[in-house]
């Protein structure tokens, strides 16, 4: 992957992560509280998190000082 297509694969992620936060907290606000379903969201926006850090990390040249 280039860079361009590294810094598209992660705004796609940002946006599914800011997604997963909507959906975590309405989730949470529910009267009934699907417990595994709300544990499944969050593995889900750890998994982009670490993702998305991957990707961060390629993006930014290593610099030795």
């Amino acid at each position: 992957m280039d860079e361009s297509d590294l810094e598209q694969r992660l705004g796609l992620l940002r946006i599914e992560h800011r997604d997963l936060d909507d959906a975590i907290a309405a989730l949470a606000t529910a009267t009934h509280l699907d417990q595994l379903q709300l544990a499944r969201l969050k593995r889900r926006k750890l998994r982009l998190r670490d993702e998305m850090a991957a990707i961060e990390d390629q993006l930014i040249p290593d610099i030795i000082a």
